[in-house]
């Protein structure tokens, strides 16, 4: 009926049948498209017992709804799933060429049902769908499986996501990596997908995507262009990249070193953007689809040790987890260790979290040379922690341990090491130091998959730029908020933050133009969609939608027994203060952190006790039939 609102392509691997579902009115303009309507499907399928890397569990890719428009920077792909890494929801995100090329077949979401018998790929040719054999491409990597594929299918330019070895070795933290490069990483999809015996699906569209009306939304795009361009941020974003903002975030004591131990070093210049650029290592600048900005970098070592390195980034989180969190400050060893996370398909922040505990474990004597292979894990040894790489991704050695992530390996080990186990809800915790960063810290707290900053990313309480402290006190009604080390009106601060970056997942905007960057506003949203879809939807609906979105989120993980007492945060950023922050008591108190929790669970109307949402509150969002199941399994915040 609405030709632009593509269809919900199903596969069925252990039937190898396929069908088409097209999106209703009433859930697109309740759920906007892309993460929300993938909520959606989870929540309607995925029912409590279900195991993570079983045949039940679905895995969910959702092109934005904008995705494959000129709206800039509108090319992300979601990918959701039950977590093997936390037993909860996850939602994880990629950039690329993928989600276009998706919606130009005909399609905005593809769900994954059941398990192959054998290891295939799926081939998606418009309204040609196939289920290719994949047993001679099983044990690749990557790249390898990526030409491969191309080369069978006689197409260089088709678009594929595929997994390496890692996902294939069920690692929890293994990625779904799309275009080569661009990595859906946290919480371990890659692991779902290689439980399915799915290695990769290749897509080629032919097809059109007409808004439906398109004189109103070409003026739109324009209009967003000249925002997103206008902001003060973006030249620094595209000379240097993410870890062009490196050297100030660790002047400010918020970037984790040590394996959190500290939050800052003296010089970390070679782990910056600027040093890849002005080092020679960058090559070229990026661009996902649609984007105007080009923040990923291709980068390559042709000299030394190292020569011959190649990939995309490093990304400021990747230069954290094996430049400072390894104590690792060598630029080349950094790329080699991105590199072989990208081939083997591992997502690098928990990947170097493992690694970095690890070491801690060597160093207090938790683990010795014989529980280690006969090998020593040294902080600054890169050699080692490359080897240690390869082993999580084959599950060979130890890394067989380290590949089940940080919480299980503290289990394994004993001791005292789950105290230096830097993880929430099981996912290790990415760079940002929150004990100096009280949104991130709320917003980690409660955050549906872990401890991370790619559900809700609070970057504009540093106020580092003039829109930042707009926007701050947009949403707190003073500028004078825009500090990370206050506690005042950090719920508010949150939920803005959150209901917006749902929206922005919805439509296939990148956070970065959103919540790092501000020129894709929700107003600007808003007007888009309704020049899209033809439905008229104002800011307020917009965000109400995002408020939606994140709701369901938590609970499908209410559904599965979760309540307020997984909202935390790691223990040694709560009962260790960083060093790095000389005057100030920097650490994440669990009276603090109460208080914002109360807070911001009494913005959103849920049950402050049980952190559950309760009938009125899913009222008040037309969502009584989740109320109403809720109830039924006795949880709801009543």
């Amino acid at each position: 009926m609405y030709q632009h609102i593509k269809d919900i392509l199903h596969v069925d691997l252990t039937k190898q049948t396929w069908w088409r579902e097209p999106v209703r009115k009433e859930e697109l303009l309740h759920y906007l498209g892309g993460r929300g309507i993938s909520a959606r499907i989870l929540w309607n399928h995925v029912r409590p017992g279900v195991d993570p890397l079983g045949p039940e569990n679905l895995l969910i890719f959702a092109a934005g709804l904008l995705s494959g428009t000129a709206a800039p920077s509108s090319g992300r792909t979601t990918v959701t799933c039950l977590s093997p890494a936390t037993g909860l929801y996850m939602k994880t995100n990629a950039g690329g060429y993928w989600g276009g090329e998706l919606k130009y077949a005909g399609y905005g979401h593809l769900v994954v049902h059941g398990r192959s018998e054998k290891p295939v790929f799926l081939w998606i040719d418009d309204d040609r769908v196939e289920f290719r054999d994949a047993t001679a491409l099983w044990g690749l990597d990557v790249r390898a499986a990526d030409g491969a594929i191309k080369h069978q299918l006689e197409d260089q330019d088709i678009q594929i996501c595929a997994i390496g070895q890692a996902g294939e070795n069920l690692v929890n933290f293994a990625a779904v990596m799309f275009s080569v490069y661009n990595a859906a990483g946290r919480c371990g999809a890659g692991a779902v997908m290689g439980s399915k015996n799915l290695k990769a699906v290749a897509v080629r569209g032919s097809g059109a995507i007409v808004p439906a009306k398109p004189d109103r939304f070409h003026q739109l795009v324009l209009e967003s262009r000249e925002k997103l361009l206008a902001e003060s941020g973006i030249e620094g974003m595209y000379l240097y990249g993410t870890a062009g903002s490196l050297n100030w975030v660790n002047e400010m004591g918020v970037f984790a070193a040590y394996n959190f131990q500290r939050s800052r070093l003296d010089d970390v210049y070679s782990l910056t953007g600027q040093c890849l650029a002005e080092e020679g290592f960058l090559k070229r600048r990026v661009a996902c689809f649609s984007c105007i900005i080009g923040c990923h970098r291709y980068a390559t070592v042709e000299q030394g040790e190292y020569a011959g390195t190649y990939s995309g980034g490093p990304e400021l989180e990747t230069m954290g987890a094996f430049g400072t969190g390894c104590g690792i400050l060598k630029t080349e060893a950094v790329m080699k260790a991105n590199e072989l996370c990208n081939i083997y398909g591992l997502d690098t922040i928990s990947t170097g979290a493992v690694i970095q505990w690890a070491m801690e474990c060597a160093e207090k004597g938790a683990l010795g040379p014989e529980d280690l292979d006969g090998e020593p894990l040294q902080w600054g040894d890169a050699a080692a922690v490359n080897k240690m790489i390869k082993k999580i991704a084959l599950r060979e050695g130890f890394g067989a341990v380290l590949a089940d992530g940080v919480k299980k390996a503290a289990q394994h080990v004993g001791a005292d090491s789950w105290k230096w186990a830097v993880e929430a809800k099981g996912l290790e915790q990415s760079r940002v130091d929150t004990r100096s960063a009280k949104s991130y810290a709320l917003a980690f707290a409660v955050n549906p998959r872990g401890a991370d900053h790619l559900h809700t990313e609070t970057f504009a309480e540093f106020g580092l730029s003039p829109e930042s402290r707009d926007l701050i006190k947009q949403i707190t009604g003073d500028e004078k908020y825009a500090s990370p080390y206050l506690t005042e009106k950090r719920a508010e601060i949150v939920r803005w933050h959150e209901d917006c970056y749902a929206a922005t997942d919805c439509l296939g905007f990148c956070a970065f133009s959103s919540t790092a960057l501000y020129g894709i506003t929700p107003q600007a949203m808003a007007a888009l969609f309704s020049a899209f879809t033809g439905f008229d939807l104002t800011e307020a609906e917009l965000m109400e939608a995002g408020k939606r979105v994140v709701t369901l989120e938590r609970c499908f993980n209410v559904r599965l027994g979760a309540t307020r007492k997984e909202d935390l945060l790691p223990w040694r950023l709560m009962n260790e203060e960083t060093p790095d922050r000389p005057g100030e008591k920097a650490i994440n108190t669990m009276e603090e952190l109460d208080g914002m929790l109360d807070r911001y669970y009494e913005l959103h109307g849920w049950n402050v006790e049980s952190a559950r949402p309760t009938r009125e509150s899913l009222a008040r969002l037309g969502m009584n039939d989740v109320a109403d199941e809720l109830a039924d399994a006795g949880c709801l915040g009543d």
